[in-house]
């Protein structure tokens, strides 16, 4: 068995990342065909991609789903997860992100950096994933190698070396030159399985010789073995320059670039290749770190090897409605077996694995073991959810977890009959468990169902989930932001809570002060400063102040939405020995932080989206003049090939229904991404829309009640 028989050194975990339509799945599909794994191609388009699995992705053409999956390459193991492009499932990349070891940043050939390659970029660095690049659609009209080049140099990195040149682009794209064996490649037969090694071409070697120069100049910079016969003008092997890109792309400091179509089978085993060369392995990451569960202290950690104590991070949840749930895991240390007990330090109880299984795609292939540096889904586990640690019951550790971003946009639901509410709350919490960035609650005012995500799309697939997979027939209503508060400045309030019945009476007095911290580098929503002294509130009362205040910030004040970017301290009150309760000091507090809150300068904020529009020069204006229509801000404009790019920032309450006008306006040919950016006051207009329209309801509640 493959876990059993690969040395670590020769283990991969990848993933293929990039923004929406730049052909990760396509390029997952010829490695999987050139590794052996598949016999066929199947393509995106078709809808028989092996990768894209859901009757949603095969309909829509896109990846939904991270899918995982295992092959070989040249002795080596491969773990590679498919990742999708939209940001409304941008959560599924940040989850395998924090379990792979390195990545390949797919860009497609004529549109360089695109929103969603920012934000990979971004997520990427959060986990310290080395990676490289795969310009991938050279035969693509408009394709050109160098905007390309110059496009992630300006927004991504200039830590970037190009290892490999086209021959041709667009309808011209012939092959590869390899700037490190300086030799030229093309792909032949069917499904360009055979890589020929041929010369470069007369009337390409100066421009290739050239290449090599800037190559070298730029692996030089970092390595001194390689800098010296560089500058001494030295013949340099392969080999050389191979461990010399390895080496700082270990350290994340460089970021080789290569070239291909994957829809044309050319360049794909070169990528392959480089993987091999060039990505880490479980060995090159080295360890884990992690903390003691029993008192969070940090210090811990564990090595990629068979001999330590197992411990795994679960990263993703599914539901297969064939074997059940399927836990999706990274093994850092140790190994686990069918049947062994584990422990989860979050939840503190012990899961058994029933079974395990080594995915590709959505089929399966059981196996008895899984060690180190491996990547498994696990049969039979209970009540263990992505970001949970999965450990050695004598020698407990709890690895880093992960951050989940908050719902930007929520819509109401609600079955079709009686007979659904029951099924449709079971597969809500089912698609909550598998989707951490997916919320749902009964709205305490209208005992509406209200689902919660990351955009339209998002929610339009979880409404067709519950309909084909569970079989809820449900009805929607009008999507909804997701609308904070905050304040201004710094404000004191005081609140006092007195109540007495016949018997023992209530009493609680605090005086707080609450700041703004919203844009704080550390990003706290909130904190709580304790500047008691001399007793004035007695130590066991202050948790209940903390508690009053943490509630009231969720419930909200203006409009019952959240309250955001709030340090509260509690710097004075007092109490009554006999009266005074953590009842009473929670309702003080509600009173006192009401009363600063009004103080405070209050605002509501809405979700501001980051908004990049393609098209055509002849619609440039009709665009810009719709974008500002939606009370949107121009942020910049840049000619990409024959079409103009326009960065705008955008409300996202004005951006529902957006892509039908665009078509309607450009006659189908722009195209928009957008992802959220930031939370932004609300012009006073449209807030006192809101706050009007959130007091009615709670108003006609009344009256109804």
């Amino acid at each position: 068995m493959a876990n059993e028989n690969t040395p670590l050194d020769r283990v991969r975990n990848v993933g293929i990342i990039a923004h929406i339509d730049a052909g990760k799945t396509t390029t997952t599909e010829r490695i999987l065909y050139y590794t052996g794994k598949k016999h066929k191609i199947g393509e995106v388009h078709d809808g028989a991609a092996e990768m894209d699995w859901m009757e949603q992705e095969q309909e829509r053409g896109i990846t939904i789903t991270s899918a995982a999956t295992t092959c070989f390459w040249n002795n080596h193991h491969i773990n590679i997860i498919d990742t999708p492009g939209h940001v409304d499932f941008t959560i599924e990349v940040e989850r395998s992100l924090k379990v792979l070891d390195g990545a390949v940043v797919v860009f497609s050939s004529s549109d360089g950096v695109q929103p969603q390659t920012e934000t990979v970029r971004r997520q990427a660095d959060k986990y310290g994933v080395p990676r490289m690049c795969f310009v991938n659609k050279m035969d693509k009209i408009g394709a050109d190698y160098n905007m390309c080049l110059e496009s992630i140099k300006e927004r991504l990195s200039n830590k970037w070396v190009a290892i490999q040149m086209p021959v041709g682009q667009a309808d011209e794209f012939a092959g590869i030159i390899s700037l490190i064996t300086m030799k030229y490649y093309t792909f032949e037969g069917a499904n360009g399985e055979q890589q020929v090694e041929r010369d470069i071409p007369a009337d390409m070697l100066d421009k290739a010789n050239a290449a090599r120069e800037s190559m070298l100049d730029t692996i030089s910079a970092f390595d001194d073995d390689l800098a010296m016969k560089f500058l001494e003008g030295e013949e340099i092997s392969q080999e050389l320059v191979i461990k010399a890109i390895r080496t700082w792309v270990l350290k994340d400091e460089l970021y080789p670039v290569l070239c291909g179509s994957a829809l044309k089978n050319a360049g794909v085993q070169m990528m392959l290749d480089a993987c091999v060369n060039f990505l880490p392995s479980p060995l090159d990451i080295g360890w884990v770190n992690g903390s003691n569960p029993d008192n969070t202290e940090e210090g811990m950690f564990r090595k990629a090897d068979n001999s330590e104590p197992a411990a795994a991070l679960a990263f993703k949840v599914m539901t297969d409605p064939f074997v059940g749930t399927l836990t999706f895991v990274r093994v850092y240390s140790g190994i686990i077996k069918s049947g062994d007990a584990l422990l989860n330090p979050i939840t503190g109880q012990k899961e058994r694995v029933g079974r395990l299984l080594l995915m590709h795609s959505n089929k399966r292939e059981e196996i008895s073991e899984i060690g180190a540096g491996h990547i498994a889904a696990f049969l039979g586990l209970k009540d263990t959810f992505t970001g949970h640690t999965l450990c050695d019951i004598k020698d407990p550790i709890l690895l880093e977890s992960m951050d989940f971003p908050d719902p930007v946009i929520s819509i109401a639901i609600e079955p079709n009959s009686k007979k659904d509410q029951e099924k449709m709350w079971l597969a809500l919490s089912k698609l909550m468990k598998e989707d951490p960035s997916f919320k749902a609650h009964t709205d305490e005012e209208s005992w509406q169902t209200i689902i919660a995500g990351m955009g339209e799309l998002h929610l339009e697939i979880i409404v067709d989930r519950l309909k084909r997979e569970n079989k809820v027939e449900v009805t929607t209503g009008k999507p909804q932001v997701a609308f904070r508060e905050a304040i201004s400045w710094t404000a004191e309030g005081e609140g006092v809570f007195k109540r007495q019945t016949g018997g023992r009476g209530q009493f609680g007095h605090c005086e707080i002060r609450i700041e703004n911290i919203r844009g704080n580098e550390d990003g706290n929503n909130f904190e709580f400063i304790d500047e008691i002294k001399g007793g004035s509130v007695p130590k066991e009362f202050i948790p209940a102040v903390r508690k009053g205040a943490e509630e009231t910030m969720k419930q909200g004040i203006l409009a019952g939405y959240p309250i955001i970017g709030v340090s509260v301290a509690l710097f004075d009150g007092s109490y009554h020995d006999v009266d005074s309760s953590e009842v009473a000091f929670k309702v003080a507090t509600r009173i006192a932080f009401k009363n600063a809150f009004m103080k405070a300068g209050p605002t509501l904020l809405e979700p501001v989206m980051k908004v990049e529009v393609v098209t055509p020069d002849d619609y440039v204006g009709d665009v810009m003049g719709d974008i500002s229509s939606r009370r949107g801000m121009i942020q910049g404009q840049e000619q990409r090939w024959t079409a103009t790019v326009i960065l705008a920032k955008v409300p996202l309450a004005e951006m529902f229904g957006y892509a039908t006008t665009l078509r309607s306006a450009t006659q189908g040919r722009a195209s928009y991404s957008m992802e959220f950016t930031d939370y932004e006051p609300v012009p006073k207009n449209v807030a006192d829309e809101v706050i009007k329209e959130r007091s009615g309801q709670v108003q006609a509640l009344d009256e109804v009640e």
